[in-house]
């Protein structure tokens, strides 16, 4: 068990502030956790997505030239966000997964139907938000931190994954808003780390991951963008067992089961 901060607690002597995190939340599945996965689509009806999907919108252009999102049945264009969507399945079967559509063919999109979609997934307050996508262009750096400073404020924890190439990409910069993520060659799931002081905080499995894809189909895949799914369904277990921890608590509580994992690992004898 971990002492993390964050749940106000009166002694008769003094007043400490802090969360009981047991162990309980491994053997959770991420029931009643709304999880929004803003990305390619997600391709609903496979095998081992089927009855996990409670939406799926997508982003269009209206007359105005304003960015609207509409239910669709169009699926996945590219395979990633199915690809997130199982990893996120397989760790926490029993969270709902809501798709938001803003990228196209060969996982392509516009910058304006990324920041609509993140704000789409702010507005319907999703308990996590998964984001294995991001821009480095310069003028979404303003406009995406006012963002993430609203999903902050409205409780919503938000999880982007690092840009693959060395330079660095909005929104994962963010990292006093939200939680973002490298990929590492783990392959358990709870064995992530935390890298206290580093922008990009946590590292997760995301090499050779084998995971679903289009055509009811699977792939091993390796990518920051994949790493970023393992957290999400990290935090849907978390979510499960303690639904009212807000995001400062819920990365509290991933860093105290990293520090956990990092003393496990030096106490094992070398090899």
């Amino acid at each position: 068990m971990e002492t993390i901060p964050g749940i106000e607690t009166e002694m008769p002597d003094r007043r400490e502030t802090y969360l009981h995190l047991e162990n309980d939340w491994r053997s959770a599945t991420g029931k009643g956790v709304r999880v929004a996965i803003v990305d390619s689509g997600i391709e609903a009806d496979h095998p081992m997505l089927q009855g996990k999907v409670a939406e799926l919108v997508e982003a269009r252009a209206d007359t105005n030239k304003r960015i609207v999102f509409d239910k669709t049945g169009a699926g996945d264009s590219a395979g990633h966000g199915t690809a997130c969507a199982g990893i996120i399945a397989r760790i926490a079967p029993d969270a709902r997964l809501h798709s938001i559509k803003v990228l196209g063919a060969a996982g392509l999109g516009d910058g304006q139907a990324f920041m609509a979609g993140l704000e789409y997934a702010i507005k319907h307050r999703f308990q996590v938000i998964n984001l294995s996508l991001g821009t480095t262009k310069p003028q979404f750096f303003s406009p995406l931190h006012d963002l993430l400073d609203r999903a902050y404020q409205a409780g919503c924890v938000v999880v982007a994954a690092a840009n693959n190439l060395p330079y660095p990409s909005f929104p994962s910069v963010f990292s006093s808003s939200l939680i973002s993520v490298v990929k590492n060659a783990e392959t358990d799931p709870f064995r992530f780390s935390f890298n206290f002081g580093d922008v990009i905080e946590l590292t997760a499995p995301g090499v050779n991951v084998r995971t679903t894809w289009l055509n009811s189909g699977h792939r091993t895949l390796t990518g920051n963008s994949f790493a970023c799914p393992h957290i999400v369904g990290v935090i849907a277990l978390l979510l499960e067992k303690h639904p009212d921890m807000t995001p400062f608590q819920v990365k509290s509580a991933l860093y105290a089961i990293a520090r956990e994992n990092t003393e496990t690992l030096n106490k094992r004898p070398a090899s």
